[in-house]
């Protein structure tokens, strides 16, 4: 007996309303950018500077209890993660990371004593090995770190698929995933909610786990262009996605079970990366059928694949990947 959300065999129209949700993606696309130069990006300490305080303690780690005592600081964005150091077994380690005040080119002592002051009052016996300081000009590097890292993601997928399939199928695979980009950070533009590495992090893994949709599905066009050279290209699209669907919603739902248990049990550390992942999951799926599929249709495909043409990009499509 096996689970299936969706029936086997599946006849959905995805392209009677596809001028609607084309024009619903771009216009969520407009907004999310809209929202990103006129509200901007709440940046985590990674990106506007700060310090990250190591401590010791034989007590316990309670995290709420050290974000009350910071939290009467008025520091800002602060961080505290409890961290398992396996050379100090009988020790307990956490990591407080705190941002650069409003004014002053990093963190001065006089906040960093006072920092370990307030917990040196829940725990006397605490103490600091590390101290560590970003400055504003690292920040500022790894800004363009991160930017170039997601462009050269989106560029290596532009040539992987255009060697894969066609050029047609490349561009319809990386409009998907500057929509599911553009929207996490339009999301995080509307919400302000805190973005750093991590999130980083989210948006690449978000790149691989849209890719990986949008292949299957066009995988599987491939091939009934191959079988159904005579039926239209619209008909051999729907009959594609159709085919992929129940494997795509199976996969899609016990992916955002694990990340919502994540969510609700992981604590506020992870909240921002695996907020990043549930919608990245989510606006994926959504995108490798009404956005990849939709501007193939619009775009054409080459239809006779017994005869090679090195200039298609299809010189490669029997590569196993």
């Amino acid at each position: 007996m096996r689970l299936k959300l969706i029936p086997s065999e599946t006849n959905f129209d995805f392209f009677r309303f596809s001028p609607i949700t084309l024009g619903a993606s771009a216009l969520a696309m407009i907004v999310s950018i809209f929202l990103f130069f006129s509200m901007g990006l709440n940046y985590g300490i990674d990106f506007k500077g700060g310090t990250t305080i190591r401590t010791d303690s034989t007590h316990a780690v309670d995290v709420a209890q050290y974000r009350a005592a910071l939290d009467a600081l008025n520091l800002g964005d602060i961080s505290v993660t409890e961290v398992f150091d396996p050379t100090k077994p009988d020790q307990h380690v956490a990591q407080v990371r705190f941002e650069a005040q409003e004014g002053d080119e990093a963190v001065t002592t006089e906040t960093i004593t006072a920092v370990k002051a307030a917990l040196n009052a829940i725990d006397p016996d605490m103490t600091f090995p590390q101290v560590d300081s970003v400055g504003p000009q690292v920040s500022g590097e790894l800004v363009k770190t991160a930017i170039i890292a997601v462009l050269l993601s989106v560029g290596a997928v532009l040539f992987y698929i255009w060697l894969r399939f066609e050029w047609q199928f490349s561009l319809g695979a990386v409009a998907a995933l500057v929509h599911d980009i553009v929207l996490t950070i339009g999301v995080f533009s509307l919400f302000q909610m805190s973005f750093d590495l991590n999130i980083i992090a989210a948006l690449l893994t978000i790149v691989g786990y849209s890719l990986n949709d949008t292949v299957v599905v066009f995988d599987r066009v491939r091939e009934n262009l191959r079988k159904y050279k005579k039926r239209p290209l619209v008909e051999v699209l729907n009959l594609s996605i159709n085919e992929t669907l129940s494997r795509t919603v199976m996969t899609s739902v016990t992916t955002l079970i694990a990340l919502i248990s994540l969510f609700v049990l992981g604590g506020d550390v992870i909240h921002g990366f695996v907020f990043a992942m549930i919608w990245g999951v989510v606006v994926g799926t959504y995108s490798s059928v009404f956005v990849a599929s939709a501007i193939l249709l619009r775009l054409g495909v080459k239809r006779d694949w017994e005869k090679q043409d090195g200039a298609a990009g299809t010189q490669f499509a029997n590569i196993d990947a």
